[in-house]
């Protein structure tokens, strides 16, 4: 063999190495399913309202967007298939555990979870709580059924994919990833009921942005996550019973009292203003306190913490405040609160600290 022959067999041998290590390079990454309106279908292509979420599976919903193969290997698993107001805390210990087994793979780079926008940011929150893995857990989700003119769900899941197969991703916590954006799981609301760009995190901003598939983040939640909580749900099977009364104008006990009758350990009171309690809301609150049920005072106002001993003495009647977290929050961080601790001192630490 002559020496341009061999020059040429090295290089073909060589560009051939090359690409088998590139191909090899992509991060794996599976996509949980849950339902939601990614995976809903309606009656025609310019139906945005009345559609029916959570019927396509998993496996068509990563047939629909080819390009997912350009950044990422991904196999898929449809954990359940449902619209995410019918999300419930069994489905979350589901999720969580299921997520979980999935990181803890050597062959796993990182986690999608496809999801209904209506409670995102509380399954977000929930999973940065007690996910146990620096490993990216991306959730993501659509305003526009797949059948619906400009669905954003392909696009959105492209990104999601890129997101959680990147080495930026890395220890970030659970992130939330539409509209080109990401998000963090702590301060991410929906404020829209139906516009494209519902998800913000309006006191806080976002984490950065998602451009052509590569994530550029700006900044980093400074409370602490996933791999870094003292939270374990690998040996619940159940959460304890938190619910969450509102306050308005001309407000009564109603809600407060059922919610005790019903065996509730801890009620989120969203007050008005600065989590404000009107009083025969604060005198029956102090009562159920006193016969050991944790009270949470949070806010029903979009921004801002509810501050301790502000618009209440909460050192006099031992209630916990939710700093910044909004009431649907501070009742996951209750539940999960309460799964370790009954003192009230501890609890407002976790508050502060999550």
């Amino acid at each position: 063999m002559n020496l341009a022959i061999k020059t040429t067999t090295l290089l073909v041998l060589s560009s051939f190495i090359a690409g088998t290590a590139i191909a090899a390079e992509k991060p794996k990454v599976v996509i949980l399913a849950t339902g939601g309106t990614i995976a809903g279908t309606g009656n025609t292509s310019t139906t945005t309202v009345g559609y029916t979420a959570a019927k396509i599976g998993v496996d068509a919903l990563i047939a629909a967007v080819p390009e997912l193969s350009k950044v990422a290997d991904v196999s898929g698993e449809q954990v359940f298939q449902i619209a995410s107001e019918s999300m419930t805390n069994d489905h979350w210990l589901k999720l969580a555990k299921k997520v979980n087994e999935t990181l803890k793979r050597k062959d796993v780079d990182g986690v999608v979870i496809t999801h209904g926008t209506d409670t995102i940011e509380e399954t977000a929150y929930f999973l940065n709580l007690v996910v146990k893995s620096n490993k990216p857990v991306v959730i993501v989700g659509a305003m526009r059924p797949a059948t619906a003119i400009s669905a954003d769900g392909p696009i959105n899941l492209y990104n999601a994919v890129a997101l959680a197969g990147s080495k930026e991703a890395i220890g970030q916590g659970v992130l939330v990833a539409l509209n080109d954006e990401i998000q963090g799981a702590r301060d991410v609301v929906k404020t829209n009921t139906m516009t494209t760009n519902t998800f913000r995190s309006p006191e806080l901003g976002s984490l950065g942005y998602i451009v052509s598939g590569k994530p550029n983040f700006y900044r980093a939640s400074t409370r602490k996550h996933t791999s870094n909580t003292e939270f374990d749900v690998s040996k619940l099977d159940s959460l304890p019973a938190v619910n969450i009364a509102y306050g308005s104008a001309n407000a009564n006990t109603l809600a407060i009292d059922a919610f005790a009758a019903a065996g509730d350990v801890g009620i989120v009171y969203a007050g008005t203003g600065n989590g404000s309690l009107a009083a025969p809301v604060r005198a029956r609150l102090t009562e159920l306190r006193q016969k050991g049920i944790h009270i949470n005072r949070s806010s029903r106002i979009s921004n801002g913490p509810t501050i301790r001993n502000g618009e209440n003495n909460d050192d006099k009647t031992d209630f916990t405040v939710a700093d910044t977290l909004s009431p649907q929050k501070a009742r996951i961080l209750l539940m999960l609160a309460l799964t370790k601790t009954k003192d009230s001192q501890e609890i407002q630490r976790m508050f502060y600290t999550y």
